[in-house]
């Protein structure tokens, strides 16, 4: 039987920390999310200011960087908003 949903580790850092008020949660997806699903999820979960730092920041999934929206999301994923103004 295939999996529908599953469960992902997101931990966030710096200004997502913030706008989230934690550094981290688990949270039940679609078995197929990608990462621009997770965004949206994140996006309507914590509003304009969590959208706006993830439209910019980078992802560590399952240790391995990435931008691109269309990448598929593993069992951790990292929101890595520029530090330093960078």
């Amino acid at each position: 039987m295939l999996e529908t949903v599953r469960t992902v580790q997101v931990r966030y850092f710096a200004a997502a920390a913030e706008a989230a008020d934690r550094t981290e949660e688990t949270l039940t997806v679609p078995a197929a999310a990608d990462l621009a699903h997770l965004r949206e999820l994140l996006a309507e979960r914590y509003g304009a200011r969590m959208a706006k730092i993830l439209g910019v920041a980078a992802y560590l999934v399952d240790s391995e960087l990435t931008r691109d929206p269309n990448s598929a999301i593993g069992a951790q994923v990292d929101v890595l908003p520029p530090f330093a103004g960078g």
